[in-house]
């Protein structure tokens, strides 16, 4: 068998090996969503996910919902500390999960500078694998869809801050501080276009027009 031969024979039994290869490198990475009981209703969960896939270009899988690790219990406020959260999450990610974001409808807290314990809506590891966001100050004074809302823009912000996004000066945009104030995150939309550029950067290219589940804000 000549040489040319035993090439041929050699790359037609690598085609379908190569071709799953570059199929696999082609699909968009894998972040699941771990619904933490209480965990908010399915319709938030779906608006989340949906969210979720109009910004990233990433897949989302949902995972059977959990109770909240003991762990993460602050008895003196009666709260689930978030940090304690995020560790628990990275640690129980699935097998070829990129990133996984917690949801829960508890009170979950974290220090903030010199406060202690400082409840807030979610929380995200900068450049890591695990963010967290709760319900549980989305529903004050609103409705049901506003609530649903406030809790998708905040799953939008956490991921962002795992892909390395810190707080944007930029009014509007999806990665503002919201200083303390729910209410902050109704006046939000979009990423504005230094965020974008900055994931680009990354290689996280959004959409110019992504598809998000709620209503422009009012001006």
């Amino acid at each position: 068998m000549s040489l040319l031969h035993r090439a041929g024979l050699w790359a037609s039994a690598l085609a379908p090996l190569l071709a799953a290869t570059l199929a696999m490198a082609a699909e968009p990475p894998v972040v699941y969503v771990q619904p933490l009981q209480p965990a908010p209703s399915e319709r938030a969960l779906a608006e989340v996910v949906a969210a979720l896939q109009a910004f990233y270009p990433v897949q989302v899988r949902v995972l059977p919902a959990q109770p909240l690790p003991k762990a993460a219990w602050y008895a003196p406020r009666k709260r689930w500390r978030a940090e304690v959260l995020l560790d628990w999450l990275a640690a129980h990610m699935p097998v070829g999960a990129t990133k996984v974001i917690g949801m829960t409808a508890a009170d979950i807290s974290t220090r903030k500078g010199a406060v202690a314990d400082w409840g807030v809506l979610g929380l995200g590891t900068m450049d890591g694998k695990s963010c967290v966001i709760s319900s549980f100050r989305t529903t004050r004074g609103v409705s049901e869809a506003t609530a649903r809302e406030r809790l998708a823009k905040t799953a939008v912000h956490e991921l962002g801050h795992n892909y390395d996004l810190d707080h944007c000066p930029n009014v509007g945009c999806l990665m503002e501080d919201a200083r303390g104030k729910v209410a902050t995150v109704d006046g939000e939309s979009d990423l504005c276009s230094a965020c974008r550029a900055k994931l680009a950067a990354r290689g996280v290219n959004v959409p110019a027009k992504p598809a998000v589940p709620w209503r422009a804000p009012s001006k």
